[in-house]
């Protein structure tokens, strides 16, 4: 990749970072004893280029960094599939032949990290290249744990055009964290919860869900008030009062009662069809992010979801352009024989409808 693409892209990722920030990630474990991790994807200015990625063990990858290609230089010793945004090396969600899952979500103004140092350019770790390094080197989130005070990483755009992101990593034994990274320090937090979205960080979200107390599934009894009865005008009442706006700390609530809420299924593949439906609730139309008259033209801020099976090692997504949902299954792949490669998420942006024949 020619330094004018690089910078170019760099530039389109610091674009508009604030309305990016509208990922939702949750995760449902079904009775099977698989762990099954989805997410959302948005960026609500334009079509976002996406693509899946496929990486074989043995293959040499090197960090970017502010000043060009010259950072970090690692081999994967795993076989990696993601998905991928602007380019290959971008990788924001995936998944490792040892049941790893990495994904990225952005984080605004809450993280910072350590200032850049060209001098430490052989540890200088893109903060868009995490992903990639975590799945490429390691199997186990205490791996990941261990590995980290060996790089440094840093955004590759300048000062104040930057923003910063965090990242939720899951193991094959379903143990979840949220790694966060403030003053240049990392955070790693037990995400017990099963759920991530964006700004503020993971600790005050958690105590952010206390503001819910009175939300639970299922419906509201009658109350008596000054002899009049009231009740509930439908079904859900319950959680009446949840938040249904879209910004963070909303979708964090909304996500996580969604989600205990949920029926425990029998198998990962029941599982994974459970996920995409609750995300289906997260999906951003386009218009209400923008000034009247503003919106792109775009079928939505959502580019895509994806749900990881980290026991079956399969990575299912659908975009906006197609609502059909696609598997790749890494233990269908002869990483033996195939190549480092990336492929559009879209062969066309055309949703297929099934026509109906009535005879």
């Amino acid at each position: 990749m020619n330094m004018k693409k690089y910078l170019l892209s760099a530039i389109f990722l610091a674009g508009s970072i604030i309305k990016v920030s509208s990922c939702t990630g949750i995760s449902l474990s079904p009775k099977d004893g698989s762990h099954i991790l989805a997410r959302t994807i948005e960026w609500g200015e334009s079509v976002l280029p996406s693509e899946y990625v496929v990486i074989p063990e043995g293959v040499s990858l090197t960090s970017y960094t502010p000043s060009g290609i010259n950072g970090l230089n690692y081999h994967t010793v795993h076989n990696i599939i993601g998905l991928s945004v602007v380019q290959k090396e971008f990788i924001v969600e995936g998944l490792n032949d040892a049941g790893l899952s990495a994904g990225l979500f952005y984080f605004p103004r809450y993280g910072s990290y350590e200032t850049y140092n060209p001098a430490k350019n052989e540890r200088t770790l893109s903060d868009l290249q995490v992903v990639s390094w975590i799945l490429s080197r390691f199997e186990t989130i205490d791996e990941v744990k261990a590995a980290l005070p060996e790089v440094c990483i840093v955004s590759i755009q300048k000062p104040g055009l930057s923003s910063t992101v965090h990242w939720r990593i899951a193991d094959k034994t379903g143990r979840q964290v949220v790694l966060e990274i403030e003053n240049g320090t990392p955070h790693f937090y037990e995400n017990k919860i099963g759920v991530l979205t964006n700004s503020p960080g993971f600790p005050w979200q958690i105590t952010n869900l206390n503001n819910y107390v009175n939300l639970y599934p299922g419906g509201t009894p009658a109350q008596n008030l000054s002899g009049i009865t009231l009740t509930s005008f439908g079904a859900g009442s319950g959680f009446l009062g949840i938040p249904g706006d879209v910004t963070p700390p909303s979708r964090f609530v909304r996500a996580a009662f969604y989600k205990a809420s949920a029926p425990q299924l029998d198998t990962a593949g029941e599982t994974v069809l459970q996920c995409f439906h609750i995300l289906n609730n997260f999906d951003i139309p386009i218009g209400i992010e923008h000034p009247v008259g503003k919106s792109p033209d775009i079928p939505s801020a959502t580019q895509w979801t994806s749900v990881s099976d980290l026991s079956n090692l399969k990575i299912y997504y659908k975009t906006s352009y197609n609502n059909s949902i696609r598997c790749i299954d890494m233990k269908e792949i002869d990483f033996a024989k195939i190549k480092y490669q990336s492929h559009p998420l879209d062969r066309e942006t055309v949703q297929p409808i099934e026509r109906i024949k009535i005879e």
